[in-house]
């Protein structure tokens, strides 16, 4: 009997991502409130667990273009459990749920409030 090497890396299956489905917030919401939401999330989220590093990989792949935010999760071993990012893990196995509302803008955004 032969042995073989494996490795959470060689088994890992590689997911692509892609941006999240369109969602709607409970209200129309103007692009302030939509970035005050998102600040307050990812200032608060290392404290829930999980690598700060990790959380700061996440956070440049949920701002930067799909091309780019790949190449991100990929560099940084994070396992993407949901091709939206809403749900990842880290190589020890810590977990990491995303909101929509850092992903993705609402249907329901006011573009130009006055």
């Amino acid at each position: 009997m032969g042995c073989v090497k494996s490795s959470n890396a060689n088994n890992r299956r590689a997911v692509r991502i892609r941006r999240p489905r369109p969602w709607n917030h409970t209200e129309p919401i103007t692009r302030a409130q939509l970035n005050a939401m998102r600040d307050e999330f990812w200032d608060t989220a290392p404290h829930y667990g999980g690598r700060r590093e990790i959380w700061d990989a996440l956070r440049a792949a949920a701002e930067a273009e799909l091309r780019f935010a790949q190449a991100i999760i990929d560099s940084a071993g994070i396992i993407v459990q949901h091709p939206d990012l809403t749900l990842c893990y880290d190589e020890r196995g810590a977990r990491y749920e995303l909101p929509l509302y850092v992903l993705s803008e609402p249907r329901n955004l006011i573009r130009n409030p006055n």
